[in-house]
């Protein structure tokens, strides 16, 4: 596979080496991050890629710092507790992303303690894991729970995120193609290490930009090895969650930070979506695994979305189909049982 295909980040290699876990085929990923400013495997990515090869005793080549080319050859994926370390302000979520797609189809239990950035730039937030991922996961009867999250922000990481997986028998299919009735916004506001009239001045801008709605905003002030700030938000309807966020930048003033979050949001309710952006391509390999079709509306096929297609495609000879539509795009998946 050449993973300088797509947007060319580590999201080729993190699939990849996660499916091939997942199907127990040996994959072969050269041009990591080729056109990148800092090209091949960075430390985060090693993280992933070995967090993944202990899962399922693998065989490695070219697994280090720099390298532009992975052979890896698994074994049988086992449960258990497994604890894995960035090394760096590197996220979290997307390590726990890779270990969790790569366990998605054994019977066993699955605990992973992971250290890093819990809330950085270009990554999930591991909010999005708790107010949507896993509801998500759990309505495909994936039983998936976080028992413990310390924030850590970048540069100095120093996150710690421990989460629970037990995979299902068989994933239920998604069919989400009505948001129904809005029922609140809901979310955090996290603060650690800086003044705690931050996290006021947060949420009030949120609630400025939503006058009139329900807004449930949950507010977080800790302190910890890294400072840091940012706003998580979720548009919670009877079928379905959207979300939004925004994470606090030096020279940003607070009020800028939490309407941008609100914006975010909005982004996603002035369309079609009844799953947002980055929510759709972390379902679809599960929707690919489900036992019946699955279907949603979402706001743009980005290019993460069109990559994920493309792996899940290859290793798990799903069919993905996209149709047009006025503000977004229509999404249905087919497991490759339904349609042989």
């Amino acid at each position: 596979m050449d993973g300088s295909e797509g947007e060319g980040g580590g999201q080729i290699l993190r699939t990849a080496i996660a499916l091939s876990a997942l199907t127990g085929n040996e994959v072969l990923v050269h041009s990591i991050r080729s056109k990148r400013d800092n090209p091949g495997l960075q430390p985060q990515h090693l993280c992933a890629v070995n967090g993944v090869a202990r899962l399922c005793d693998a065989n490695m080549r070219g697994a280090f710092v720099g390298s532009d080319r992975i052979e890896f050859s698994p074994g049988k994926v086992r449960g258990g507790s497994h604890r894995l370390s960035v090394g760096t302000a590197g996220s979290v979520t997307l390590v726990l992303q890779a270990c969790m797609l790569a366990s998605a189809r054994s019977d066993e239990e699955f605990r992973f303690e992971v250290t890093g950035g819990t809330n950085v730039r270009w990554s999930p937030p591991i909010d999005f894991y708790r107010w949507v991922l896993f509801p998500y996961l759990k309505r495909m009867k994936g039983d998936a729970s976080l028992i413990e999250a310390v924030r850590g922000f970048y540069p100095e990481g120093g996150g710690r995120v421990a989460a629970a997986w037990r995979p299902p028998t068989s994933f239920s299919p998604l069919r989400i193609t009505e948001r129904g009735d809005l029922r609140g916004i809901l979310g955090s506001v996290y603060v650690q290490g800086l003044p705690s009239h931050i996290g006021k001045r947060l949420g009030d801008a949120v609630r400025k930009e939503f006058l009139g709605a329900t807004v449930r905003l949950e507010s977080e002030h800790t302190q910890g090895t890294s400072r840091g700030a940012g706003v998580f938000l979720a548009a919670d309807f009877a079928n379905c969650r959207l979300s939004g966020d925004s994470l606090g930048e030096r020279g940003v003033s607070a009020e800028e930070v939490g309407g941008k979050a609100a914006r975010s949001l909005k982004a996603e309710l002035d369309s079609v979506s009844t799953v947002d952006v980055h929510s759709s391509d972390q379902l679809l390999p599960y929707m690919c695994l489900a036992d019946g079709p699955s279907s949603f509306f979402v706001r743009e096929v980005t290019g993460h979305l069109a990559a994920q297609v493309d792996l899940l495609c290859r290793f798990l000879d799903a069919k993905v189909s996209f149709t047009a539509m006025e503000r977004g795009a229509r999404v249905d998946v087919w497991p490759s049982y339904t349609y042989s």
